[in-house]
């Protein structure tokens, strides 16, 4: 049992090397992101309900970013591992027109429809004058944040690229800088200080959007300044070619990897919006649930990250199959240890978190038993998660797509619709059972990965 799930050094010391720069981004990015919206939340409950929508509303446009890129990822870290630097050119230039296209896709529908979108979370029993608010204050901030969409999505395709390629280092140090960047102009220009004025939301956006440009600069920057060692570089701007037979492969294999990515994200903005009709108290509190469960998410969702890395330059790699099912089921043991670790650490905070927001004690009460809920299911989320980047890796994209985006739609999403529309159920046992829909994708991820279908080689 022990040589089964736990490795040897040389194991531990290849996780680490690839793991803990992400983790170590991702962390600081959370932490930031935690203190970002800690002060927000001193400005009042309702400018920190404004802020929650949007974000739930941007988030779909980070995934679908996100899903463009890992499509093409999957053959990326592939080409590394084959050391084919022409097909790795070819995958990055997929990436960066893909990524402007959902740039412009996303900037005009938030420009048409911001209103609607926010409005449609802003329908559970509560104070009018606080919904109004909430609309104005959420608008305010959406109208600055749509100016780093286009930083974000091409310095996605640089960082997601780099860390295919093994290289963690540098996509960590300008997301430091970016969160370093953020945080600082949140506290000057969310209260005023240094002579500022107090632009409160307002000012959030524009620390965010100042932090993106930073992290491009430092990004982009180093790989075009380092070309021997990012081969892949070099000429990539001079045209839009991409060979015929591999831009098909990114479609076939990728486009569902897309799809699912933004299906996932929509499906989890429903989820959201069901819950907000149990009452205007939900929205607020659900948003310091969530900021300290991203918090605690970030080593198994970095482990995911490192999980797709490895497997896919061992399958690239051709390297034989009982010692990519070996080193694969030790990458899930550690993922799911980091979730039972920080589940528990959760669950210990929960009665103290709430209290740092300027907020009324029913939401700091309700969002202390959110906390609760999240944090017991977090070790069962890490398992899925790494499941999912697992099969992904060996291009997997449809199954993971049904296991993932579609089963949101076809089980959670309904079951929350109607237990929030026609039970009447209260917000926390209607979260908690939507969340442990998760034990049946947790068997289904079993299954798939028993059977093997993702042990392929895509660069042959």
């Amino acid at each position: 049992m022990r040589n089964r799930y736990i490795g040897g050094k040389a194991f531990y010391r290849r996780v680490l090397g690839v793991a803990v720069p992400i983790i170590i981004q991702n962390g600081i990015t959370n932490f930031v992101s935690m203190l970002d919206n800690i002060m927000v939340g001193q400005v009042g409950t309702v400018p920190m309900a404004g802020v929650s929508i949007v974000n739930n509303l941007l988030f779909v446009f980070n995934l679908c970013i996100f899903g463009a890129s890992s499509g093409a990822g999957i053959f990326t870290a592939q080409f590394f591992g084959s050391r084919d630097s022409e097909g790795m050119r070819h995958t990055f230039r997929f990436k960066l027109l893909s990524c402007l296209a959902i740039t412009l896709a996303g900037t005009g529908v938030f420009i048409l429809g911001g209103s609607s979108l926010i409005g449609l979370y802003l329908t559970g029993e509560g104070d009018a004058a606080d919904a109004a608010g909430a609309l104005s204050f959420g608008l305010e901030y959406l109208q600055v944040m749509l100016w780093g969409l286009l930083p974000f999505a091409i310095t996605n395709a640089y960082a997601s690229t780099l860390r295919e390629t093994g290289q963690t280092t540098v996509p960590m140090v300008g997301g430091i800088a970016a969160v370093l960047v953020n945080l600082c102009f949140n506290y000057i220009l969310i209260f005023g200080h240094f002579g500022a004025p107090a632009l409160g939301v307002k000012g959030a956006a524009i620390a965010t959007v100042l932090s993106r440009y930073v992290e491009l600069v430092i990004v982009a920057g180093w790989t075009h300044l380092h070309r021997r060692e990012n081969s892949y570089i070099q000429g990539v701007y001079r045209s839009c070619y991409i060979p015929a037979p591999l831009l098909k492969r990114i479609f076939v294999k990728g486009m569902p990897l897309l799809v699912n990515e933004f299906l996932w994200s929509t499906g989890m903005a429903m989820l959201n919006q069901c819950y907000s009709t149990c009452g205007l108290d939900v929205v607020p509190a659900m948003n310091i649930s969530g900021t300290l469960h991203n918090l605690g998410s970030v080593v198994y969702l970095s482990m995911g990250n490192a999980v797709g890395i490895i497997m896919g330059q061992m399958l690239g790699a051709s390297q034989p199959e009982q010692e990519v099912r070996d080193t694969n089921r030790k990458l899930i043991a550690v993922s799911v240890t980091s979730g039972i670790l920080f589940g528990a650490a959760m669950i210990a905070v929960s009665p103290f978190f709430p209290r740092i927001y300027n907020t009324t004690d029913a939401v700091r009460h309700l969002a202390g038993q959110l906390i609760c809920v999240a944090a017991i299911m977090m070790p069962f989320n890490s398992y899925t998660n790494a499941t999912y980047f697992t099969l992904r890796s060996g291009g997997q994209t449809m199954v993971t797509f049904l296991f993932d985006s579609c089963f949101v739609w076809i089980c959670c999403v309904p079951l929350a619709f109607v237990l929030s529309r026609f039970a009447g159920l209260p917000i926390l046992p209607l979260y908690a059972i939507c969340q442990g829909t998760d034990l049946i994708k947790c068997a289904i991820g079993a299954y798939m990965l028993k059977k093997g279908k993702w042990i392929q080689n895509l660069t042959v």
